[in-house]
């Protein structure tokens, strides 16, 4: 009996999970499969716009596209996507950056200032795997260092590139089906206007955050998807059954042996029939390995290859069209559910356009209604967004060779084998794309050398600043001989010094003290660090410690963020890190396990906390029946007061004199109130630097600093308890 009902446990388990996965896999076709979708709306037109092709009575050249379309969804989505790369995780994260960080992690070689390797030696795989040829270059190495940084800044750049084109084609393209119900005189005033409104429109709608209207977009791609499958079969049916053997690669060597110079340039267009395949890396944090893979195997695929048939099939038994690029989706649609298929269409283009644009600012939607006025047609964009799809899908290529050779530790066949593979592949569609860079291909080259200067100047400073903060930290014994009083006056309340370093006391304090020496009668060196990993654990954030004896109270706080962590608001960050250090002073730092040094001085330990002491106000429900006057075991620290703070502590928790203390102080400074005092770094370059330098730094880095987006808990915090202490840092 009790094997029986293991045996049914298990199975029902098992019947649960697959019904999360196939929840996961239907809401995964609103988020991450709305541009490759799409995508059938401009495919054919894009690869006959450009003149370099047309199609004959022979049907060599349809049947050649459709084999090459075929071909390269399956290779490189279906082949390279989904079945390799989805693999190469990290931590549940992909996308360029994650590569990135992958490997730096595994190999110990980055190059961003101060992300430190905090959570080294607390996670499984932290210890890296034997020496090998490979990771000694890069570790040893540092141009190779700074390489591998510049190639995931460019794929980076491309993909914003690309969030810049995608709405513009998109749109464009599904709003195009009114042509063929209007007169050219007509249409030519109608389809701009409207593209804008909709590209206007969707920019507004991440003001109020897509997951507000993000139970529609998976209805609405399941819908479209079930359109285009349904035009694709009829038309496969009633135009030309055999269309189906256009998918032998036969018909790519016809293709390419016919139309030679003007086929390979038309691989710009056929290209586009892969835009969105990063989308399924990119947004694998969102759902699982076995959701995106059964979406895609299961629906999109299908419906694509539908899709596409179809569209050859309706088009080879059709050669009077006035003009080539009159190829395109809508006139394979019938007539009669025309209309239908364009509403569908335009909130498909919408869907598929959102999951590249969330979280980006208005500066972007300039770019996208600069770019949709100004070339009026989705021929140069498209030769635009096939760019810089091809670059990141190389970047992604190259880096996971690196990943299969230094993180799955395959041998280097297996990664050489990857990298030509495809790498031949993306290449012969590159060559393509770049040769048409006066036709709309110089856009992604721009933009992303503008990205990528403002990403390299921000590195480069941000390097320099932490170089200049290091040089001129306070070192702690200055400090702790001042005595308990510092040798300034103490006031009630917290004065929380933002700083970036883990160690020393950063020279805004002793610029503050010099000038006004007066401060709070507690004082947090607050520092709060990027690490290599994307997540980091809400029981692996706060590094708490003491600076000097109790007396002192000064404390060091380090608090970790994932590079896809979302930091926490105003109140929810000062609650939990004042918690965290009522619960490092209770504990005391024999009770804490997993001790790391801030720094070379005896005088400070961080400790981990795994959670902080809660704490409550009057008026809230009791932890506890115990009367509220402080006693020596008394589960609750009350202030004298009228706004009285409570910790909670636990039940039978003894405290001596002095961690009560230390506690009440905490609580009066808390009750009297939480002050910020934020750096104000003014970045200048040394006399005798460079033109370049002094540019780069004194101009476009002065620039981003003054308009970066300041910590998510800053931003929230009202301006009278913001203190601002301004420094020039000659560097």
């Amino acid at each position: 009996m009790d094997a029986a009902e293991s045996s049914r446990g298990a199975a029902g388990a098992r019947k649960k999970s697959w019904r999360s996965e196939l929840v996961l896999a239907y809401q995964s076709l609103g988020v991450v499969y709305g541009e490759v979708v799409t995508s059938p709306l401009y495919v054919y037109k894009s690869a006959f716009a450009g003149g370099d092709i047309e199609h004959s009575e022979g049907n060599e050249e349809i049947y050649g596209v459709l084999s090459l379309v075929f071909w390269t969804l399956t290779l490189i989505t279906l082949l390279k996507y989904v079945l390799v790369v989805l693999r190469a995780d990290d931590d549940g994260e992909g996308g360029t950056f994650a590569l990135y960080s992958l490997i730096c992690r595994r190999v110990g070689a980055g190059l961003l200032p101060g992300a430190g390797d905090d959570l080294k030696g607390q996670r499984g795989g932290a210890a890296l795997p034997p020496a090998s040829s490979v990771r000694t270059a890069l570790q040893q190495r540092r141009e190779l260092q700074w390489l591998l940084l510049l190639f995931a800044l460019l794929g980076t750049s491309m993909v914003i590139g690309d969030g810049v084109l995608t709405p513009a084609v998109s749109v464009l393209s599904a709003v195009s089906g009114l042509k063929l119900s209007m007169v050219d005189e007509q249409h030519q005033y109608v389809l701009l206007p409207v593209t804008c409104v909709i590209l206007v429109g969707l920019f507004a709608l991440q003001h109020y955050g897509t997951h507000r209207v993000g139970f529609l977009f998976a209805p609405i791609i399941c819908l479209w998807l079930l359109c285009i499958s349904i035009i694709g079969v009829y038309n496969i049916i009633y135009w030309n059954p055999h269309v189906y053997k256009a998918l032998s690669p036969y018909y790519m060597y016809r293709f390419l042996q016919k139309t030679q110079y003007g086929g390979w340039m038309s691989l710009g267009g056929i290209l586009l029939c892969v835009t969105g395949s990063e989308a399924m890396y990119a947004d694998l944090g969102h759902f699982s390995q076995s959701s995106i893979k059964l979406a895609f195997t299961m629906v999109v695929y299908p419906s694509l290859i539908l899709a596409y048939m179809g569209q050859a099939a309706y088009i080879s038994r059709h050669h009077s069209f006035e003009k080539n690029h009159h190829i395109g989706f809508y006139v394979s649609v019938p007539e009669k559910i025309r209309w239908p298929v364009l509403g569908i269409a335009i909130l498909a283009a919408v869907v598929g356009s959102q999951a590249v644009i969330t979280e980006i600012n208005w500066i972007l939607m300039l770019l996208c209604l600069a770019l949709t006025i100004g070339f009026r047609d989705t021929k140069h964009m498209a030769n635009a967004q096939g760019l810089a799809v091809i670059t990141v899908m190389i970047v992604t290529t190259c880096l996971m060779s690196l990943v299969i050779i230094l993180c799955w530790n395959k041998n280097i066949v297996f990664a050489l084998s990857f990298l030509l593979f495809f790498g031949a592949i993306e290449a012969i569609y590159f060559s393509a794309s770049l040769v048409k860079f006066h036709e709309g291909a110089w856009v992604p080259i721009i933009l992303s050398f503008i990205f990528l200067m403002v990403m390299c100047v921000w590195h480069y400073g941000t390097a320099k600043k932490y170089e200049f903060d290091v040089e001129n930290k306070v070192s702690i014994s200055w400090l702790l001989n001042l005595g308990p009083s510092l040798g300034i006056v103490r006031v009630r309340g917290i004065g929380l010094i933002h700083t970036d370093l883990i160690s020393g006391i950063p020279a805004i304090f002793s610029h503050f003290v010099t000038n006004l020496p007066a401060f709070h009668q507690v004082l947090v060196f607050l520092c709060i660090k990027s690490v290599s990993v994307p997540h980091v654990q809400p029981e692996e954030r706060f590094l708490v410690g003491r600076i000097g004896l109790r007396q002192y109270s000064l404390y060091r706080v380090v608090v970790r963020y994932g590079y896809r962590d979302v930091q926490q608001d105003s109140l929810e960050f000062e609650k939990t890190l004042v918690s965290s250090i009522a619960e490092f002073i209770r504990s005391g730092d024999s009770d804490l396990n997993g001790h790391l040094d801030g720094s070379d001085s005896p005088y400070e330990k961080l400790s981990v906390i795994s959670k902080g002491l809660p704490f409550q106000k009057d008026g809230e429900p009791e932890a506890s029946p115990e009367s509220s006057t402080p006693t020596e075991t008394n589960p609750k620290l009350v202030s004298s007061k009228s706004r009285r703070v409570r910790f909670v502590l636990p039940e039978n928790a003894q405290m001596n004199s002095e961690v009560r203390s230390e506690l009440q102080e905490l609580t009066e400074a808390r009750e009297a109130g939480m002050t910020f005092i934020m750096g104000r770094s003014y970045m200048r370059a040394k006399s005798g630097s460079s033109m370049i330098k002094r540019i780069a730094i004194n101009f476009i880095y002065e620039f981003l600093m003054r308009n970066s987006r300041s910590p998510a808990y800053a931003a929230n915090v009202p301006h009278v308890s913001t203190l601002e202490v301004g420094m020039v840092c000659q560097v």
